[in-house]
């Protein structure tokens, strides 16, 4: 019996080829709009969530704003903060701006900063040849550099930069290492930068207390409790002013970010699914044309010993069928349109199984409810009353 409902319901479909067309578009658009909007949605959370995540999700960074009787960390409070348990190491961070120069060629507004051999330690794809600071080169206020590609591209045409000589601020340094290529904010100033040890850092800009760090965390599951020792710690080391210092945790960071789009999905899918109801509107006005149209039909099914459940559920797998035939169209123009704009923007095309499971339950659901109404009135129908329109 389902099987032979289907049947039917499919040639009747067929059979009004432009109708159902139209009746199927709005299912479309609502399916089409909904499934765009999510898998957008998702891919630019994926691509922000890996980019945040890429900065180090195990990472607290901490910004001195200093107080007058305190402007800053001393490297004492860095080695205070580095006894904390549950901490891999802190990588102080001495940021300035910068003229570099090689063979009567010079850049101005180079990005400068100072890091340690923490840091490198603790994030992948820094270089992309050469050798990272080390210990030895902070311990020795060294005069070696890693240069962006901006700077490579600009004063050493033709050559191998590593083991060459740079100018910074008037000083010459020993070029060790050339920085990894970047595009993304999560390394933004990469290629227009120059690292060099931080110790160094700090007698090229004049810095005598470090404003910047970024503390590594062991356990991720413990970021919060490590948070607050770092807090109690520089609160007793601002004699209690709390502030002279603000502090960044990651973890918190990425749960911010799921949070505020997971809302945003259910905004725009909110609004996309206004689009299905009316979609869903349709297809019940369609299924009552075809009802008044199919009197004589029904009249003569119901004579031949057809029950009202058996009209009920032929009108109401019609309804469901056409939804989602509109769906599954809907669905894959959707997906389609969410790929070409994942490509456009440079975000991650991310097509969860949930979203399948939306796309076709949606319609089904869609279908049940509103061919419910004209499958039950068809099922009400008087078989005396329908047969006099033949």
């Amino acid at each position: 019996m389902l099987k032979e409902s289907i049947k039917m319901a499919i040639e009747n479909i067929v059979s009004n080829k432009m109708r159902s067309f139209l009746t199927m578009l709005g299912i479309i658009i609502g399916v089409g709009s909904v499934i765009a909007l999510i898998t957008i949605v998702s891919g630019a959370t994926s691509t922000i969530t890996d980019q945040v995540a890429s900065m180090g999700a195990n990472t607290v960074t901490v910004q001195i704003k200093g107080t007058p009787l305190k402007p800053g960390l001393t490297q004492g409070d860095v080695n205070k903060i580095t006894e904390l348990p549950n901490i891999t190491g802190v990588a102080p961070t001495i940021s300035g701006i910068t003229t570099v120069a090689f063979d009567g060629n010079s850049m101005d507004k180079i990005t400068l900063q100072g890091k340690n051999d923490v840091y490198f330690e603790n994030t992948e794809d820094v270089i992309s040849s050469g050798r990272i600071i080390n210990r030895i080169d902070i311990e020795n206020n060294s005069r070696v550099a890693l240069i962006g590609n901006d700077i490579v591209k600009e004063l050493y045409v033709g050559k191998n930069p590593i083991g060459q000589e740079i100018k910074i601020g008037g000083i010459t340094y020993h070029i060790i290492g050339i920085l990894q290529e970047s595009d993304s904010f999560a390394s933004a100033g990469t290629n227009n930068s120059v690292i060099i040890p931080y110790t160094t850092a700090m007698g090229v800009v004049g810095a005598k207390y470090i404003n910047s760090m970024t503390v590594y965390i062991t356990d991720e599951s413990l970021a919060d409790t490590t948070t607050r020792q770092i807090e109690g710690l520089l609160t007793k080391s601002f004699n209690g002013n709390e502030d002279g210092y603000s502090i960044v945790n990651m973890q918190n960071i990425l749960e911010t970010i799921e949070s505020m789009t997971n809302i945003l999905s259910m905004m725009l899918g909110g609004i996309a699914s206004i689009s299905l109801v009316v979609g869903g509107i349709g297809i019940m006005n369609m299924m009552l044309v075809s009802v008044t149209e199919r009197t004589s039909e029904i009249g003569l099914r119901k004579a031949l010993g057809a029950e009202p459940k058996q009209i009920q559920l032929q009108f109401l797998i019609e309804s469901v069928v056409l939804c989602l035939i509109g769906g599954i169209i809907g669905f894959i123009v959707g997906v389609s349109l969410a790929w070409i704009a994942a490509q456009l923007i440079g975000i991650s095309f991310v097509l969860t199984t949930s979203t399948v499971v939306l796309a076709i339950g949606f319609s089904a659901f869609i279908g049940v409810v509103f061919g419910f109404m004209p499958a039950r009135k068809a099922s009400r129908l008087n078989p005396i009353d329908a047969l006099r329109s033949i």
